[in-house]
Order: structure tokens, then sequence, then C-alpha cells
């Protein structure tokens, strides 16, 4: 969440930047129903200290006493109704935009930073579902649409991909985890993807927990409640995992293929660091996402994403996208997004330094989904990268 200290102070600022967000109108709500809540504040504390008397009470203190209990009751009652209105409304504010992601509200108004290497010239471009295994149909029976499983030489080259890109990470001080992807509520509004994507995470309201649509949850919420020793930072972690999401208003959108699936894996990094230190480590996570599509061989390009684009958690996201030869575009495959203290705040995460107790930052990034298994599939023609061969791939042959 905001630091609501911080955004009175400068609230003008922060309603700028949350109005290329189109949160503007939320900030303003917050600051009236915090303005209510501080303007309670004083009556219920008077009211309180008139309940504190020394010695033993005379009856007209007493009386006086029963009177002020009387009224202390709904000013408390009304108190609390306005700390939670005002607590739900933080809730709904987005981190503000930095500086730097440009205008806009569309993945159309994305900023296009660089490119690498050449997409590839093919006479009869092939689409992934006919290069590799991939049982759609019978998916389908068990589990409905946009489910697939992938089979046999699809399956290794799946398995060597995802090794392959724990092992890019561990070698530049990633720690590995496997991580739960059933969490409680407190998880998923903490590391901000509630109440905003509710629509989007599968519930099993029996049990109150819910399906994490990325690892990005688990990592997030690990040292939840902790105080973090600031000498340990930056703390880098690694996480494989499976990955489920309703995709929520993405009727009629990718349905072919295995691109917009509702469960797919991926390998994800993140890390707590100081607030000094978070923008270089954005730099930092980027650049190990290119250098890993360049040892796969996949033409990319790079994007700021638009501020209106960015979820709300984020202040600014790049993407990744790799050439599809049979789309004839560049589409998404790893993004990486500075979250600043948005969510160590909301998980009540704080680090010791010298200076006292304050809040890191936290950044997440994807390694890898399924979909570069996808772009690898279909600009190699069924060929296998080097860096994939080494951990036993075997090209893909369709049956």
């Amino acid at each position: 969440m905001i630091d609501l200290k911080a955004a009175r102070n400068d609230a003008d600022r922060y309603r700028a930047a949350l109005a290329r967000k189109g949160a503007a109108d939320a900030f303003d709500a917050l600051l009236a129903a915090d303005e209510s809540w501080r303007a309670l504040v004083p009556r219920v504390d008077e009211l309180r200290s008139q309940t504190k008397l020394q010695g033993k009470p005379t009856p007209e203190q007493l009386a006086k006493l029963q009177g002020v209990k009387a009224e202390l009751k709904p000013a408390e009652e009304a108190l609390a109704a306005a700390e939670a209105e005002r607590d739900a409304l933080l809730l709904a504010v987005p981190n503000p935009p930095h500086d730097s992601a440009p205008d806009g509200d569309t993945e159309d108004d994305a900023v296009e930073i660089s490119r690498f290497g050449e997409p590839p010239t093919l006479a009869e471009p092939k689409e992934h579902t006919e290069l590799g295994r991939f049982e759609m149909e019978r998916a389908a029976r068990i589990s409905g649409s946009r489910f697939g499983y992938l089979v046999g030489d699809t399956a290794l080259l799946a398995f060597a991909l995802y090794r392959c890109a724990l092992d890019h990470l561990a070698e530049h001080g990633f720690t590995p985890m496997l991580t739960p992807v059933l969490v409680r509520e407190q998880a998923m509004i903490g590391s901000g993807f509630f109440p905003t994507d509710r629509s989007n995470i599968y519930a099993l309201a029996e049990d109150d927990l819910y399906l994490t649509g990325t690892s990005e949850v688990a990592l997030a919420s690990f040292h939840m409640g902790e105080i973090l020793d600031g000498a340990e930072l930056p703390l880098r972690y690694a996480a494989f995992s499976p990955c489920f999401r309703r995709e929520s208003g993405a009727a009629g959108r990718d349905t072919r293929g295995m691109f917009r699936v509702h469960q797919f894996n991926k390998v994800e990094m993140f890390v707590f660091i100081e607030p000094t230190d978070s923008w270089a480590e954005h730099d930092r996570m980027v650049e190990l996402e290119e250098a890993f599509l360049r040892k796969l061989g996949l033409p990319y390009r790079v994007v700021n994403v638009a501020a209106g684009d960015l979820g709300a958690p984020a202040a600014k996201k790049v993407d990744i996208e790799a050439w599809f030869p049979s789309q004839e575009r560049y589409r998404e495959v790893t993004s990486c997004s500075n979250t600043t203290d948005f969510q160590a705040r909301r998980l009540g995460i704080r680090a010791r330094g010298e200076s006292g107790l304050g809040t890191p930052h936290t950044l997440n990034g994807t390694m890898v989904t399924d979909r570069a298994l996808l772009a690898i599939l279909e600009n190699f023609q069924g060929d296998v990268p080097d860096a994939l061969a080494a951990y036993g791939a075997p090209p893909v042959v369709r049956p």
C-alpha cells in the first residue's frame, strides 16, 4: 500500500501520478476517509482521558463518568467504522507509477526500448501446435477449454527450459525455491493482487485458499510480518511453480493453442532490497532476462509498459516480447516490475538498518514461462537451441 502519511503531505504529486493509472478518484476518496477518521480521533482521545480517575472517585465523579462512557461508546464505534472505511480504500489505491513509465492505458501504448536478433525467414512457418505435441482436445474433455497436455519430446524440452532458467539464476546469486501454490487471502492482499485482480484468481471457498497466478505471491509473502536484517539485503529468490489464472475478460483472445491458458509453468525471480538500490536492481533483472533469451537464440524486443497498463503493485514494468512467426509479431514472454515499498508495506515487512527500521523495496521478474517454449518451437521449427540440448532436450518430432 502507499505511505499514507507521505501521501497526505504531498497530495498533489500523488494525485497527478495516480491519475495516470486512472486512480485519482480512488485517491481522493481515501484522503476524504482519512480526514474523517482523523477528525474523530481527538474527541475519542479526550473522552478516554476523562475515564481515567485518580484515587477513589466521588459520587459526582462517578455520575460524570457514566455520562462520559455513554458518549464514548458511540464515538468509538464511529471511529472504528471510519478506520475500517479508510483501510478498505487504502487497499484499493495502487502504487503510483514511476515518472519513467510512459503515458497510456493499453499494451499498444508501451514504448519500445530495444530489439535483439532478426526474425527467422521461414517459407511456411508452423504454429506451435503443429510442431510440438499438445493434447488440447483430451485436456478439454477432463478440464475444459484453455488446458493442455505437454507430451513426449515437448515435455522434455519444457523441463530442460525450466532447469536451464533456474541454473541461470542460481549462477547470479538467486536461491532456488519450490513454493506453495495455495495461499490464504492475506497473502493475496499483501502481494497486491486483491482486491483488483480477484476476478482472475481461482478460489477454494471451502478451505479459504486461493490458487496463485504466479509464485510472486508466495515469494513476496515468504517474510510476511518479519523484520529483516538490513545487512543481509538484497535477498534474491527464484521459484519454479505451476500457475493458475481464470483469464477473466480474455474471451475471444488468443484462443488457438497454448498461448493463453488457465494453467502454465513459470520460473520467477523475486528480490527484497534497500530502497536506494532498487532501480539499479530492476535494470539488472531485465538484463538477466535478456541474457537468457539471447542464450536461447530468440529474437525479441524490450518495451516500457504504459502507466495505465501496469498492475496495482507495479511502479514500473519492462516486458520482453519474443517473435512468434505464426503470428508475425512480438508477444510478451517475460516481465520485470519494481513494486517499490508497496508490497512490503502491505505485508508488514520491515528491515533494520543503521538508521533504524524502514520498509524494503521488492521486485519481481519472469525468467521463463511456457510461452518461451512455444516461441522456441516456432522460431526453430522443432530444432533445439544448444543451451537446452546440453540439458538433454531432444529435437521435437511431431508424431
